[in-house]
């Protein structure tokens, strides 16, 4: 009875107002007498026409201005909307803040043509509490089912790609590609640097580097290597297409303005499937917190993308860092230089110089050790005089080890004093533990699995060697080195043909690269394309190194007959380089078929101490005097493990 006593009081509240609108003088209206009849004529079903009942309620909605409303409505939602947006990104909110809006003005839209009803002509009605009170209840309720909608959403998602890893299907091939990055992953972009000083550059680089090394720690997380995320430095592409190209499911980005020993750092996270912002943040801070900011950084990235933390994961993440400002600082110039590649004698003794001063001004600098023993291997391998070598590998080793004891949990360290031992100090039975713990603590990085791969691959452990190439392509796709890397291994691993393939993905990414295109010649010679490999090293276009096209020409020549002008490529050589090109005089008689002067040379190259002895296991130039006694003394000296 009150339902319906209340649906009878609504109809009676319509008809007064009919009663009252239909007391508005209306003009005279002329009708023909065809107009007339037919008005007078009822409207059958299905005779066509318009019912009295639809023509009387399009009427009333004209005359409520119900369809102005809402466009007025809509007009001024779309402007509060896009001048939300606008103040958002201008002042840095929180990306909530514009989805909320969002939400109450979508709400609010059934609620625009609802009130014009009511007030669209004269105010005739106010709302009533009743009404006030259902309003309220539409909006909570729409908002909550609107806000849920794109979690629900998202679950969903998930499900649905999860459901194609479990259950492969065969897809259409006219259907384009669906970007399902992996779980868990994500991409650190350079800060931009906003201090407005460009020498500043060095250190909004270096921030950023240092995040991205501690986000790599954590196991469950997959990130981006450096050089493929910092590839886009400068460069004008959106979040969408850098995710593609590295395959990330997360992008971070942000900025850094220094001011003394005080630091301003903006961070957010983008979802790269969505576009939409899931967390930002800003931190101010001195220097000496900055190890505190990026714990803070890294775990909050780890909490929004759902990585669990287990163990000392989180300890890792501050783990052989600094308090002090100006070490840091001394350490990221080091860093940053030792980043460049740079080999000139002047570069090698400032990176040596800036790390020494990050080690004099915080002496349990875990970082800094191992970048001195890195800056100082440089140096031996490229710049050092002969009688300085041995007292330069003694101090490499040295800072590599107090690398190791400062910070023995961190990856990098171990895989410094690693490489060492390895091409510094022929100790490859020292240096295969220590490649061996830098994998375990940190399989999500790029350099280990890398430097883990090359290593392996010089041991002649093919397999471990190849999967952990591949997963550093995986992790740092836009790095022409981990595809030499993987060339390399194929190489060793005698399949020369996907040696080939992968040695092309490199040279597509540095088409201008003689190391590329060298390593491509050279299995060319493997793989028994001798022709092509000989037109490669003739060609004056060809960007070769001078010794490296006499090797090639010399083994050419040989295989096609010529032995004459192998002979002279050989002595060409060797008037170049002297003693110091023993190791390849070597792989030259290995393969011609001369085993005692190849055994000969390769004598001479373990007593000069050359670091190409650590591909004796590796090489295929030297399989034809792999079983020879001679070299199997000279393998065991070099001290590689079983």
């Amino acid at each position: 009875m009150c339902a319906f006593g209340r649906q009878a009081g609504m109809w009676e509240d319509w008809r007064r107002e009919e009663s009252n609108l239909s007391d508005t003088p209306q003009e005279p209206r002329q009708d023909s007498g065809d107009s007339a009849a037919s008005a007078n004529a009822p409207v059958m079903p299905g005779q066509g026409g318009e019912s009295p009942s639809f023509a009387h309620l399009w009427a009333r909605l004209k005359e409520h201005k119900v369809a102005q409303w809402t466009l007025a409505y809509g007009a001024f939602a779309f402007a509060l909307l896009h001048g939300a947006t606008l103040m958002s990104d201008a002042l840095e909110w929180p990306h909530a803040i514009v989805r909320a809006l969002t939400l109450v003005l979508v709400v609010g839209l059934p609620i625009a043509p609802l009130l014009a009803w009511y007030h669209g002509v004269r105010a005739l009605k106010r709302v009533s509490g009743s009404e006030l009170i259902l309003i309220t209840l539409l909006l909570v309720i729409g908002g909550s089912l609107l806000w849920l909608y794109p979690h629900a959403t998202a679950e969903h998602s998930a499900r649905a790609v999860e459901s194609k890893i479990a259950t492969p299907s065969v897809a259409l091939v006219s259907a384009p590609a669906v970007f399902a990055p992996p779980a868990h992953s994500i991409a650190v972009l350079p800060f931009v640097n906003m201090s407005g000083d460009t020498k500043q550059e060095y250190f909004s680089d270096g921030i950023s580097e240092e995040l991205l090394n501690a986000l790599s720690r954590l196991n469950d997380l997959q990130v981006a290597a450096r050089t493929s995320s910092f590839s886009f430095k400068g460069k004008d592409a959106d979040v969408a297409t850098i995710a593609h190209k590295l395959n990330v499911g997360a992008v971070l980005e942000g900025s850094v303005r220094r001011a003394g020993n005080t630091v301003r750092i903006t961070v957010q996270l983008i979802n790269a499937v969505s576009g939409f912002h899931i967390w930002s943040q800003t931190y101010d801070r001195n220097l000496t917190d900055i190890l505190k900011v990026q714990a803070d950084v890294a775990t909050a990235v780890a909490q929004q993308l759902e990585v669990k933390l287990v163990g000392d994961e989180a300890a890792k993440i501050e783990a052989g860092g600094t308090r002090n400002p100006e070490a840091y600082d001394a350490y990221l110039r080091g860093k940053q230089r030792l980043l460049r590649g740079d080999t000139d004698e002047a570069g090698d003794l400032a990176n040596i110089a800036s790390f020494d001063r990050a080690i004099a001004l915080d002496p349990g600098y875990a970082l800094a050790y191992a970048g001195r023993a890195a800056a100082v291997g440089n140096f031996v391998l490229f710049n050092a005089k002969p009688g300085d070598r041995a007292r330069l590998r003694d101090l490499a080793r040295d800072a590599a080890e107090r690398a190791v004891a400062l910070a023995p949990q961190l990856g990098g360290t171990h895989v410094v004093l690693a490489q060492i031992r390895a091409f510094l100090l022929l100790d490859n039975a020292g240096a295969a533990p220590e490649f061996e713990r830098a994998l375990a603590l940190e399989p999500g990085s790029a350099g280990v699995q890398s430097a883990f791969a090359a290593f392996s691959s010089l041991l002649g452990r093919n397999e471990p060697a190849i999967a952990a190439a591949r997963r550093a392509v995986l992790l740092n796709p836009l790095d022409v080195g981990v595809h030499i890397n993987l060339g390399q291994c194929l190489l060793a691993a005698h399949q020369f043909e996907e040696a080939l393939a992968a040695l092309q993905d490199a040279k597509a990414l540095n088409p201008d690269s003689h190391n590329v295109q060298q390593l491509i010649t050279e299995a060319l010679l493997a793989s028994g394309k001798t022709q092509q490999a000989r037109q490669q090293c003739e060609l004056p276009s060809t960007r070769l190194d001078e010794d490296f096209r006499h090797h090639c020409l010399a083994m050419a020549y040989h295989t096609l007959g010529r032995q004459a002008d192998a002979d002279r490529e050989l002595e060409e050589l060797r008037a170049l380089n002297g003693d110091a090109s023993a190791y390849g005089y070597a792989e030259i008689y290995a393969q011609w078929g001369d085993k005692v002067r190849s055994l000969q040379w390769l004598s001479t190259a373990e007593r000069l101490r050359v670091p190409s002895l650590m591909q004796l296991r590796a090489d295929w130039q030297l399989d034809p005097i792999r079983d020879e006694p001679q070299y199997k003394a000279i393998e065991a000296r070099v001290n590689f493990p079983p």
